[in-house]
């Protein structure tokens, strides 16, 4: 019989490029991605993507919060073959993960989407372009080829803008919608705030409105013409606080394919999603850049597990960094996972390169710790499988 390839296998090239004196240019440790990008890069991009709401007591709570759960290996369970692969809104992935959605990458790393989106695209992982990228829908699709790409959706005021999007990205090949639900305001976020940095005003992170016919018909000049007027326009329709449930119909009518809301912590809002007729939700506060104060996204997720049912397809974001944080997420209930800030920092540092080995790393490290806590793949995961640490 053939052997199934093991994710797991990443430690044993390490270890064999090692025979000639190589190291791995960024550590396989990614708790350690940030630290080294701050060292590197410059402090307004880094605190960009680093920087959280408030004090950041959310951004720790989602550390503690999966940090309080602890794995219960079992013994004596063949798990020689390993399969990590899922199945997720219908589509057949090689792991439970997704990268999720950052803009403005091109502050982290010129290559930007298109690197990040190469990278996953080369392991089979889902790339999720974010509504506020630093390049094109149409150009990040193009660098990805056939491969399976999502787009998330920053909900403008202008419908005719979101439905322009929608009508892209559905060209383009994206086949899933995220829809954020969580920013319909800019936060509180003092790193930003003391360096006075937001990249949308000087036009980074406006590629897809600034490429957009809808978006251009309501400027008075041509893009290039008056730069400011076009950064100012999208300030005023970037989100919109106004929005409540019934308008969820728009998506529906504007979307043929799976929607999912990501943003959901409270398990009557994952009903109400299922009640008009999303797909799926993403258990998430923003990795703690929305709301100082929030519940710790692995608290919230067991009780929108149970509320979601069979209805809804659960993924989960917000403190990931290692692989056995994937493996309690999955425990937890979520289908699969999304990772973040770690991949920015690998772009910020290596260029695709960069995000394929955190993509690599993550993948290895959920991989062998299924197998030494008697898992071959993420199916027979339950939460029979932690233990809530009391201490």
């Amino acid at each position: 019989m053939a052997t199934t390839r093991h994710w797991a296998d990443f430690q044993y090239e390490i270890y064999l490029n090692g025979m000639t004196g190589a190291v791995p240019r960024l550590p396989t440790d990614l708790t350690r991605l940030e630290e080294l990008a701050g060292h590197r890069l410059g402090p307004g991009p880094v605190g960009y993507v680093a920087g959280s709401a408030g004090s950041g007591s959310t951004a720790r709570a989602n550390r503690a919060a999966l940090d309080r759960w602890r794995i219960v290996p079992r013994m004596l369970r063949d798990v020689h073959e390993r399969d990590l692969s899922v199945e997720v809104l219908g589509r057949p992935l090689p792991a439970p993960l997704a990268l999720a959605p950052i803009g403005v990458l091109s502050i982290m790393h010129p290559d930007a989407e298109c690197a990040a989106a190469r990278a996953a695209a080369a392991r089979g992982v889902p790339y999720i372009l974010s509504s506020a990228s630093s390049t094109p829908m149409e150009q990040v699709a193009e660098a990805m080829g056939e491969a399976e790409r999502w787009f998330q959706l920053y909900w403008a005021k202008d419908r005719d803008v979101t439905a322009s999007f929608l009508e892209r990205a559905k060209a383009a090949g994206y086949t899933a919608l995220i829809v954020t639900l969580d920013t319909p305001l800019l936060a509180w976020r003092p790193r930003d705030l003391d360096q006075a940095y937001l990249p949308f005003l000087h036009g980074v992170g406006t590629a897809n409105y600034f490429s957009d016919p809808a978006f251009r018909a309501g400027l008075a000049k041509p893009v290039h013409e008056d730069p400011n007027a076009a950064v100012m326009h999208f300030v005023g329709m970037f989100a919109d606080p106004a929005k409540t449930w019934p308008d969820l119909a728009f998506l529906r009518e504007h979307w043929d394919g799976p929607i999912v809301l990501k943003g959901i912590l409270h398990p009557d809002d994952a009903r109400r999603a299922a009640d008009a007729g999303m797909d799926g939700v993403v258990v998430s506060n923003h990795g703690g850049r929305q709301v100082a104060g929030s519940v710790a996204a692995a608290d919230a997720l067991p009780r929108v597990v149970e509320a979601a049912g069979d209805r809804l397809t659960v993924l989960f974001d917000s403190g990931i960094r290692t692989g056995d944080d994937v493996f309690k997420a999955l425990a937890l209930g979520a289908r699969a996972v999304l990772l973040g800030r770690p991949y920015a920092y690998g772009l910020g540092l290596e260029g695709q390169a960069g995000v394929d080995h955190v993509i690599r790393c993550l993948l290895a490290e959920l991989d062998l710790t299924l197998a030494l806590s008697g898992h071959a793949g993420p199916g027979s995961l339950t939460s029979d499988d932690l233990i809530r640490d009391s201490a």
